[in-house]
């Protein structure tokens, strides 16, 4: 079987095919028709357990990426976190010589899982400040007044 991240330089040159014929809407149009069609499994899972639903779609994803992260919940604050202390899909976009990663590439992720969330009533918000040392992190919260 191949592995997923395998596949990560082959998506950094997509995005930058559709932002060249598109420009960035088109590539945020893109992380959009993914979220809306391939992103079912983390809707149910946040539908039927919440934060906890979160925690269990990442940390099956994260594993399978072989990312070295920290998962938190703070259930009395109705909070979930992810440190990412090392991605392997930006680590190996800024190692490899031979190719410019997509400026925003890490844009994905913010797109992808916030359309997802973000109806269901979470905020979902994402610190960047380290993407160019593979570092983020995520904290997902419910909402104020979510019953």
């Amino acid at each position: 079987m191949i592995p997923c991240t395998d596949f990560i330089p082959a998506y950094s040159e997509l995005f930058k095919y559709l932002e060249e014929r598109s420009g960035h809407e088109g590539v945020v149009d893109y992380w959009e028709y993914i979220s809306d069609n391939f992103l079912g499994n983390l809707r149910d899972l946040a539908e039927k357990h919440g934060l906890r639903g979160c925690w269990m779609y990442w940390s099956r994803a994260l594993n399978e990426e072989a990312a070295d992260f920290t998962m938190s919940i703070d259930d009395e604050a109705g909070e979930f976190r992810i440190e990412m202390h090392h991605c392997p899909s930006k680590g190996m976009l800024l190692e490899m010589e031979h190719m410019e990663p997509y400026h925003d590439y890490c844009g994905h992720c913010a797109v992808l899982y916030a359309r997802v969330l973000e109806p269901m009533g979470f905020e979902y918000d994402k610190d960047m400040s380290g993407i160019d040392e593979a570092r983020c992190a995520v904290i997902i919260r419910e909402k104020r007044g979510k019953a």
